[in-house]
């Protein structure tokens, strides 16, 4: 290895793109699963939503640290193979689907923060669980509550896509599948 190799080395901010992702996306799915889950099981209806919503207020700031990180540090990855992307044919769409990916994720996220606020400032509605309204929710409640159901899913499929782009741009800089994609740029008959 020679001496300007660790230079040329991404480590760091591909640590925070693979971190923050992978935060984003279990925390999202385990809220979805297992934080929702469990306050359904909260014997008292009008204490189910304070209890996720608790659970949720707590998640947001590791939540906002993880997407900050991610951010960071897939906008420093981009930087740096600035030339693959231009150079080596295939590198460029996935950057785009990944960004496309990234943009759904982080409207899908901000906008249940804005619903699960609405939930929040309703105090103790009875609720059937953190996205099941009931009868006596107030319509309000149950309409933020209907779309997040939604969005609970939505988010941690948009970041696990994600991840999976990831995975593909990993494995297009394989030097065989740089030399390919360089050759395929050059001369697309090949």
């Amino acid at each position: 290895m020679g001496k300007n190799d660790s230079k040329n080395r991404n480590t760091l901010v591909r640590a925070l793109n693979d971190l923050g992702l992978a935060a984003w996306f279990g925390g999202s799915l385990m809220g979805a699963i297992g934080l929702n889950g469990a306050a359904a099981q909260v014997d008292e209806p009008g204490e189910r939503a304070k209890v996720a919503n608790a659970g949720w207020a707590s998640w947001t700031p590791a939540n906002l640290a993880a997407i900050g990180a991610y951010v960071v540090g897939s906008l420093a990855l981009t930087g740096a193979n600035r030339g693959r992307l231009a150079g080596q044919q295939g590198v460029g769409k996935v950057a785009v689907a990944k960004t496309v990916l990234t943009a759904g994720a982080l409207a899908a996220t901000a906008y249940s923060r804005v619903l699960g606020q609405t939930v929040m400032d309703a105090g103790t509605p009875e609720v059937s669980g953190a996205t099941e309204p009931t009868a006596g929710t107030p319509t309000e409640v149950a309409d933020a509550q209907r779309k997040l159901k939604l969005l609970q899913w939505a988010v941690p499929a948009l970041t696990g896509a994600t991840v999976v782009l990831d995975s593909k741009m990993g494995e297009q800089q394989r030097p065989t599948d740089v030399a390919r994609g360089v050759v395929r740029r050059l001369n697309p008959a090949a």
